[in-house]
């Protein structure tokens, strides 16, 4: 019997199978694999439906948000409190890209502030922007057709609204939502764990906010390769004046020569600047698995 794991909490897991949901354990077997199951993991369950046998092989996995086989990530940014940072944001989305996951920044709140800043900031990205207006429903199909018939994540700092997002999105998970923090200018803890629900066609993950350190811990993306994570760079590859450019001060740089001539965001390249400085302070044991 095989499924694909909705929930882990304390050690049992819900799986969804062809017969409906089952509680269950995982083998210590997987344990000493160094195999811990994650929300969106497809396992094979033993004959009595007890535990999980085998985690069947996955496209991707991130440890936060805690979740694998991801086909779309949504980063939720609201245009006011909290402010977005855009090298959180550029580091949750490169996170997805290097993952060979679409990333899509959905942004809220724009009723209460325009969306100006961000739309200038990934307009000559690859990085799809849409803005959600609650009042008048603005965006929300959009989100829901990238949803339908694919495992979709969302995440972003605490505050930013995601489980409102859900709400409106798809009213039957009723999701709770999170009080802003006026002393912090950001949003209390509302969602523990990762927890997948079906709805709009496809599947959702419902994840836990985070800070700026933990979209550090998403993927370590080796600085060699943080370039693949930009894919707005892609075009300009091959033609710099040495191999291995870091697009960073070498002359001759087709990167840097792009920025200049205004084809490229500067907020865009500031965030790989700063993510390949994060990137040299990396020891090689840090890095996450090679991507598929």
């Amino acid at each position: 019997m095989e499924g694909y794991i909705t929930k882990g909490i304390g050690g049992f897991y819900t799986v969804q199978t062809a017969a409906g949901p089952v509680e269950c354990r995982a083998r210590g077997i997987l344990r000493r694999r160094g195999q811990a199951p994650l929300a969106g993991d497809r396992v094979r369950l033993s004959p009595d439906g007890a535990a999980i046998e085998e985690i069947l092989p996955r496209k991707n996995s991130f440890v936060r948000p805690p979740v694998a086989n991801l086909d779309v990530l949504f980063v939720v940014a609201s245009t006011t409190q909290p402010v977005p940072g855009a090298l959180l944001l550029d580091e949750m989305l490169a996170a997805a890209a290097y993952q060979g996951v679409e990333g899509v920044l959905v942004v809220t709140k724009v009723d209460l502030a325009a969306a100006d800043a961000l739309q200038a900031a990934y307009a000559k990205s690859a990085v799809p922007v849409i803005l959600v207006d609650y009042a008048t429903g603005e965006g929300l199909d959009a989100v829901r057709a990238r949803i339908r018939g694919h495992l979709c994540a969302f995440c972003g700092n605490s505050g930013v609204g995601k489980s409102t997002l859900l709400n409106a999105l798809a009213p039957e998970l009723a999701r709770r939502t999170g009080e802003i923090s006026q002393k912090l200018g950001r949003g209390r803890h509302t969602t523990r764990e990762a927890e997948i629900f079906a709805a709009c066609g496809g599947l959702i993950a419902d994840t836990p906010g985070f800070s700026s350190l933990d979209a550090q811990r998403l993927v370590r993306i080796p600085k060699g390769e943080l370039e693949q994570a930009f894919p707005e760079f892609s075009p300009y590859f091959g033609r710099c004046r040495f191999t291995g450019c870091s697009h960073r001060t070498e002359a001759g740089c087709a990167v840097r020569a792009a920025l200049a001539a205004g084809e490229l965001s500067a907020s865009r390249y500031n965030s790989y600047l700063a993510m390949y400085a994060q990137a040299e302070q990396y020891k090689e044991w840090e890095h996450a698995p090679q991507k598929r």
